[in-house]
């Protein structure tokens, strides 16, 4: 405990400058006399420092000493900052822990990597709780290095993306933002930007084209990521407009299946309704991951409305929608739209 507090007692120093004794002796929760009797120790091992009496006194280190951590580089330094979301360290008990420890090895910082290492806590995040129990988390991501471009260089990006449930999803939309930062949750990176000055939410695995501009970011005054987030984050929550679908899918279709429409999975179970056939590479994957050697493997996911379930048409006979009623209904009427298209005279 004694080696822990004194390593505390000489980054505040470093950090701070002078500082009185009392002050020291709240933060570390010990007594004024214990402090001294500290700094006694500190000085006796080598460190520079001494204490001044009278009103504006305290605890100081001589003028141009300092700790570092020796032998990290840059790149080093931003990786020790990219933040866990609170949720993570609550739920260990950690939350004082990491802000800390974190204070700490800002301190022990060389002084040149500080400015990045500061910038990176506040641009990214990692969010570990997952949205769904999906299995599609981690889809391969194309442009996730031109995004972290626009986030640390403050500047305005230009993307192509494809929302959920998209009848083309070879048309993106195209949207400039004004990007916050970054976030990984459970796997899944998502873009947190203004877009026309509105908080907005982009899966990175639906950028489908990504560009940062030379314009000078323009975020709202006072806001940051993690206020972002927050609000993003407690809309997808609290949305009950989606509709849970339950499908079968056909095992040697799986692979397919599950890179086009992981990420709207909440649920897989394996049906042994017959002798599986066989599969492509990522169909061998599902059976890995999932057991089983039926023909079908059930699924649940969710579907933002009815007529986004028509995505699943362009599987034909290697899907089936079993629920809900209206969501097979949907199905039915383009099934048969498409048919009446062909059965006319050209």
């Amino acid at each position: 405990m004694k080696s822990d507090r004194l390593l505390s007692i000489l980054l505040l120093l470093q950090t701070r400058g002078t500082v009185p004794a009392h002050e020291l002796a709240e933060r570390l929760e010990v007594s004024v006399r214990t402090i001294y009797r500290d700094v006694d120790a500190l000085s006796a091992s080598g460190v520079p420092v001494y204490a001044e009496r009278g009103r504006h006194g305290g605890i100081a280190l001589l003028p141009g000493y300092r700790t570092d951590v020796t032998g990290l580089t840059a790149d080093e330094s931003r990786a020790l900052f990219v933040l866990a979301a609170e949720g993570a360290h609550a739920a260990l008990g950690l939350d004082a822990a990491i802000g800390s420890a974190l204070r700490k090895v800002m301190a022990a910082l060389p002084a040149p990597h500080r400015p990045a290492a500061e910038l990176t806590s506040r641009r990214i995040l990692v969010d570990a709780t997952r949205w769904t129990r999906g299995p599609g988390d981690g889809l391969p991501v194309d442009h996730l290095d031109t995004l972290q471009d626009a986030v640390f260089a403050d500047r305005r990006l230009r993307v192509g993306y494809v929302h959920s449930g998209a009848e083309d999803p070879d048309v993106p939309r195209t949207y400039t933002l004004d990007p916050y930062g970054l976030v990984s949750k459970a796997g899944v990176w998502y873009l947190v930007a203004d877009r026309d000055g509105e908080p907005r939410l982009f899966r990175a695995d639906r950028v489908r084209s990504a560009c940062v501009t030379d314009e000078p970011v323009r975020r709202r005054p006072g806001v940051e990521l993690a206020d972002v987030w927050e609000v993003l984050k407690r809309r997808v929550e609290r949305r009950t407009g989606g509709i849970e679908v339950t499908a079968r899918v056909r095992r040697d279709r799986y692979g397919r299946f599950l890179r086009l429409h992981g990420g709207a999975l909440t649920e897989v179970v394996v049906e042994d309704t017959g002798e599986g056939g066989e599969g492509d590479e990522g169909a061998e994957r599902a059976e890995g991951d999932f057991g089983g050697k039926g023909e079908w493997i059930t699924v649940r996911m969710v579907c933002e409305e009815t007529r986004a379930a028509r995505v699943l048409l362009a599987f034909s006979d290697a899907v089936e929608v079993l629920s809900p009623p209206e969501v097979r209904e949907e199905l039915v009427r383009a099934a048969a739209a498409v048919s009446a298209l062909y059965e006319g005279p050209q």
